[in-house]
């Protein structure tokens, strides 16, 4: 120590010792341990390294403005699920009544976890895998698992990106191709494609134009050429976007998370001034209270307030990890928490005002049709004109005529009605029609498009709201695998962002060939959602569990400048990991009762079909989920037995003063005695720690000690690999 330290000058006095450790170190200037007696490590100070940590550190790219990053959160938490599964949910789980149960689990479940996350990464200011081997070295897969399962989702999300590029550069024409059945050549006759008149002008367009689908898994029919470039343009907006990290991503964020409110506004407006708008918006509030009761829906709310928010993947962690440790994150969690909601109520608008136009538009071909079967029978006498209502117009019949006439009919002709072959067509039995994901996007809502006035002008909207939404999600996704490699491994950005493009490329051609839709399909249904929930328990239990709910919050406290609400106390020890470990056994419950398969589109039929997964193909699902799991066990098995080091021997470091009285100012008066004058060698602080001290996000208790059955201290020294910004 320095000569003129007050320790020193205590050694020459004969003066009694009674000030506490606490009050002698406070005095004490900051030391470099590295340098010093008490680098007990043997480790050799390399203080050209240690600079350029340092500098690392601080020059960490920021956002250039909070209002940047919280459009990049926003963009990544607002995605295709808003416009396409959202919608779909309210519609079968109950209409209003469906808003329920999302906004209590979006309260107990989504908000307290993503509040963490933003935390969490603000407060140690890494990605994924150095947040978690800093807070928990033995569940350091966390990190891993999540970059493992961001490459699974970003390998195929990016194709339906490509598939929005497809229709974006079709829609630049009028009519638009998907509007009218394509006309063939048999010798000398012109007739309708078969296929597309046994279904719809819009159904195959998708199957057949953009997909060329195979008719099972099983068929791989090659690559779809037009699929391959787009995939590849969708990769190279990606890696444009990611190339300089947030500096680049940052700026396309202003775009592509505000562009998508202005489409949906506009169509909102455009969908509330179609007739029947009124009618789908309608159908979609009613509430069907007795849905609220079946555990069902409570789940599927669940899973899609955990998706919504990207909780697991990494994402949030990465862009938070780019702020100023002042910022009040727990503001922003609620603003794009809420933000994330009311886009998904918006959407549902969107969405149910254009199918209502839809169904009134299908009901009436349905009436015109069936109208014109009935006029036939009375020509042929099979029915008697006198079942005809006197009133009943047939060149200006309404869906209330028909249905009343639809009525009469049944009524008299009951044992010979079937051989008619009438159908009811009433209008509600066209808005309970469910569609979801790419059957909503690019086949119920183009088909409604095509009958909008300037039809080519929305249809090009439309899909580039689509390609931004995708790719605000993607840049998110990619930051999960990027930020945590770069702050980890130091590899140079540009240099892994273009590779990794690269490579997910090369990957995802298996999504591009004839059968690749059936491969989508598979990574959706199994590639992320019971890793991701497996992650976000293990996140929330090493946060309330390992590390100390009750240090956490006094951390918040101090990095906020206020205490969090005590409702995230209950929250994060109880209330979330209860609720995702019902979650969790709901999911595997789902996965073991629902059939492993997928809806094939047979060429013949024109129609889908249900088909199980063949052998290797259930293998592939079945490794994907193993996969994306491994390294939660893995680590924890190589850190548990120490086959690999988790940087628990790096004591050395450089402190500050005032950053030790926490922990020291809590010893006993007769542990500082011993602490300083140990007369006994067994006594004598231990060079080594007895046991590793974990230390959390923002710590600011670097030296830990803890009794051991021998009396010794671990002297738990804040480690070298803790980032210097906590310094």
């Amino acid at each position: 120590m320095p000569k003129n330290s007050k320790v020193t000058q205590r050694e020459h006095s004969s003066e009694h010792v009674t000030e506490s450790v606490a009050d002698l170190l406070a005095h004490e200037e900051p030391v470099d341990y590295k340098c010093s007696v008490l680098n007990v490590t043997g480790e050799t100070w390399d203080k050209q390294k240690d600079g350029e940590e340092e500098l690392d550190a601080e020059n960490r790219p920021a956002w250039n403005s909070k209002l940047q990053y919280i459009l990049a959160q926003i963009g990544y938490s607002v995605g295709l699920g808003n416009v396409w599964r959202f919608p779909y949910l309210c519609q079968k789980n109950g209409g209003g009544a469906y808003l329920v149960p999302y906004l209590v689990l979006l309260i107990i479940i989504g908000l307290p976890l993503f509040f963490l996350e933003l935390a969490v990464g603000q407060r140690i200011r890494r990605g994924s895998i150095g947040v978690w081997n800093y807070i928990c070295p033995r569940l350091g897969g966390i990190g891993y698992a999540s970059c493992l399962v961001c490459f699974f989702v970003g390998l195929y999300y990016n194709v339906i990106i490509g598939w929005s590029i497809f229709y974006f550069f079709k829609s630049f024409q009028y009519p638009l191709p998907w509007s009218e059945c394509p006309i063939v050549k048999n010798g000398s006759v012109a007739v309708v494609e078969t296929e597309c008149e046994r279904s719809s002008a819009t159904t195959y367009f998708w199957y057949r134009e953009t997909l060329d689908i195979s008719n099972s898994i099983s068929e791989s029919g090659g690559l779809n050429w037009k699929m391959t470039l787009c995939l590849l343009v969708a990769w190279s907006l990606v890696g444009l976007a990611m190339i300089k990290g947030i500096q680049s991503s940052g700026k396309v964020m202003y775009f592509s998370s505000l562009f998508p409110y202005v489409v949906l506004v506009c169509f909102l407006v455009r969908g509330l001034l179609l007739r029947g708008a009124v009618d789908g918006i309608m159908h979609m509030f009613t509430p069907k209270l007795d849905k609220m009761l079946d555990p069902q829906v409570w789940r599927e709310a669940a899973t899609q307030v955990f998706f919504a928010l990207g909780l697991g993947f990494g994402g949030v962690i990465a862009f938070s990890s780019y702020n100023k440790q002042d910022n009040n994150c727990h503001f922003d969690a609620t603003l794009v928490s809420f933000i994330n909601f009311f886009t998904s109520v918006l959407a549902t608008l969107v969405v149910f005002a254009v199918l209502g136009f839809k169904a009134n538009i299908m009901n009436e071909k349905c009436v015109v049709e069936n109208a014109e079967k009935i006029l036939g029978y009375l020509n042929t006498n099979v029915l008697s004109h006198d079942l005809i209502p006197p009133h009943v117009n047939f060149s200006h019949l309404t869906a209330k005529d028909y249905n009343e006439m639809y009525r009469v009919i049944m009524t008299v002709k009951e044992g010979h009605f079937k051989e008619l072959g009438l159908d009811a067509c009433l209008l509600e039995d066209e808005l309970n029609k469910s569609v979801q994901g790419t059957g909503l996007a690019f086949i119920a809502f183009t088909e409604a498009m095509t009958h909008f006035p300037a039809s080519p002008f929305w249809s090009v909207m439309f899909f580039l709201m689509l390609i931004n939404l995708g790719l605000g999600s993607m840049i998110g996704t990619m930051s999960g695998i990027t930020t945590p490699i770069i702050d980890t491994f130091k590899v140079r950005k540009e240099v892994f962002t273009v590779g990794s493009c690269i490579f997910a490329f090369v990957v995802g051609l298996i999504f591009v060939q004839r059968s690749g839709n059936y491969f989508v399909t598979m990574f959706d249904d199994y590639s992320a959602t019971l890793p991701l929930t497996v992650v976000v328990i293990l996140e929330n239990i090493a946060v309330a569990w390992i590390y100390g709910t009750k240090k956490f919050m006094q951390e918040l406290t101090e990095m906020l400048g206020f205490r969090p609400y005590q409702f995230y106390y209950y929250t994060w020890k109880y209330v979330s990991p209860i609720c995702m470990a019902v979650l969790m056994t709901a999911s595997i419950i789902q996965l073991g009762v629902s059939p492993p398969g997928y809806s094939a589109w047979i060429r013949e039929e024109a129609a889908e079909k249900f088909l199980f997964y063949p052998t290797w193909a259930m293998a592939i699902l079945i490794s994907l989920i193993i996969l994306a799991s491994l390294p939660l066990p893995l680590v924890f098995i190589l850190r548990q037995f120490h086959l690999v080091s988790d940087g628990s021997n790096a004591l050395s470091v450089t402190y500050k003063k005032g950053r030790m009285m926490k922990d020291i100012s809590n010893l006993e008066d007769n542990d500082e005695t011993r602490f300083i004058l140990s007369k006994v060698p067994s006594e004598t602080p231990s060079p080594m720690p007895t046991h590793r001290s974990y230390l959390g996000p923002g710590s600011n208790s670097p030296m830990e000690m803890s009794s051991a059955p021998n009396g010794r201290y671990g002297s738990g020294y804040l480690l070298a690999s803790t980032p210097e910004s906590e310094l």
